[in-house]
């Protein structure tokens, strides 16, 4: 076996994900890409959501994220926050 390396084909790049969204104050839709997209994962379906920016009127949009949600947003590449909460001793 010689000291060559065989050539390796390129790798394809990857599709960026497009998720469609809606903005609830301008009621305007549109497809934003992972990148404009944070999730918050939390303790509880109340601290688990996501957010992004309406690229038409500039409102924050939070809404709810389900188990199905994170799974999507998560799998197509959403920067994701996962939030802890601190246990208080009985003792303070």
């Amino acid at each position: 076996m010689s000291g060559l390396m065989a050539p390796v084909a390129p790798v394809p790049p990857v599709a960026q994900v497009l998720y469609k969204a809606a903005c609830p104050d301008c009621r305007a839709r549109f497809e934003l890409s992972a990148g404009a997209f944070r999730l918050a994962i939390g303790a509880s379906r109340r601290t688990t959501f996501y957010s992004f920016t309406c690229p038409e009127c500039g409102s924050a949009v939070r809404k709810p994220a389900g188990e199905r949600i994170v799974e999507l947003l998560t799998g197509g590449g959403v920067n994701t926050l996962r939030l802890h909460t601190t246990v208080r001793s009985a003792a303070c």
